[in-house]
């Protein structure tokens, strides 16, 4: 009878247990869903195994991370702590887009930037190329860095846009904050935990906390790296190249016109004459020399005739 009854009595403490675990797991979940439900997301786990609710953690977290939301939220924000995004354009005419993106390199990097993205394009028969740039300066700098850059040619246009996401980097700061004591304290009840079934409640329920956790993190990073770098896109052009219309508009724009045309002309053929006139000559000594072998030629022709005429008669009148 007695092992009967010490049989139901740990049956239902595994019970209450199992149903202890299932609350706080719910309550955990809850907590990533809300600010206000991360006060009462963990438990504690004594020597019998019970678990009992304990949210000091969590809100001692939201104390840290509190004080600059509520300061925001009441319009007290000093200007200093505010985080601001800036991003930009500038659009130069520069001598040589290739040389002066180069020297926008090095300002961006001297003061402690750095270039995102860097593209060009050759010259061409209408303009001297092009460079585009993504610059990332430091905000506190972004005004000393863009009058250097201006100091490179001409600024056809500069504009700027600013974007407060000082709300949105505390929630992220508090969630951090909440979302890591949240973590540190399931931790912390699965080295107390003995029973296997609550090791793997508290195991899926660790692993999906900082799965968020470095999600959050992540965002926090990006967002400080946009607030502490400007973005600012930088076209580097040259003057294009204009075709002017220069056909004659009057009888005497006309005949300047053709008197222009006519001189040109004569100049060209003067030249061609030149060039042509090395090569006439050589042709004329060429050719004399060929008429003086023809001549000579036609010379010796008669002379031979006759000597082969005489010849056969020479022969006839030695014979007897």
């Amino acid at each position: 009878m007695s092992i009967m009854r010490t049989r139901a009595e740990a049956g239902k403490r595994r019970l209450i247990a199992g149903i202890a675990v299932a609350a706080a797991v719910w309550l955990l979940a809850g907590c990533s869903s809300s600010d206000s439900g991360l006060s009462g997301a963990d438990a504690s786990y004594d020597t019998g195994g019970e678990y009992a609710e304990s949210d000091a953690m969590a809100e001692e977290a939201m104390a840290e991370g509190g004080d600059g939301a509520e300061a925001y939220n009441a319009g007290e924000t000093p200007d200093d702590n505010r985080a601001v995004i800036v991003t930009g354009s500038m659009y130069m005419t520069v001598d040589d887009p290739r040389a002066a993106a180069n020297e926008a390199a090095s300002v961006v990097r001297h003061a402690g930037g750095r270039v995102d993205a860097r593209s060009e394009t050759a010259p061409s028969e209408y303009d001297g190329g092009q460079a585009w740039l993504t610059l990332r300066i430091p905000s506190d700098d972004l005004e000393a860095v863009v009058d250097d850059l201006r100091d490179l040619g001409t600024v056809d246009e500069f504009s700027t846009q600013s974007s407060d996401v000082t709300r949105a980097v505390t929630d992220l700061e508090a969630q951090i904050s909440t979302l890591e004591a949240s973590t540190a304290r399931i931790q912390a009840l699965l080295l107390e935990a003995g029973d296997i079934e609550d090791i793997i409640v508290l195991e899926n329920e660790l692993d999906n906390r900082q799965a968020e956790l470095e999600s959050l993190q992540a965002r926090e990073r990006g967002l400080s790296d946009q607030v502490a770098l400007s973005t600012i896109e930088l076209s580097l052009t040259t003057e294009p190249v204009v075709d002017v219309d220069d056909s004659p508009a009057s009888f005497w724009d006309g005949l300047v016109s053709g008197w222009e045309a006519l001189l040109g002309f004569l100049s060209g053929l003067l030249v061609i004459t030149g060039v042509l006139l090395p090569w006439a000559a050589l042709a004329g000594v060429v050719g004399i020399l060929a008429w003086l072998i023809v001549l000579a030629v036609r010379r010796r022709r008669p002379r031979r005739e006759a000597a082969d005429a005489a010849e056969p008669t020479a022969a006839s009148a030695e014979q007897p």
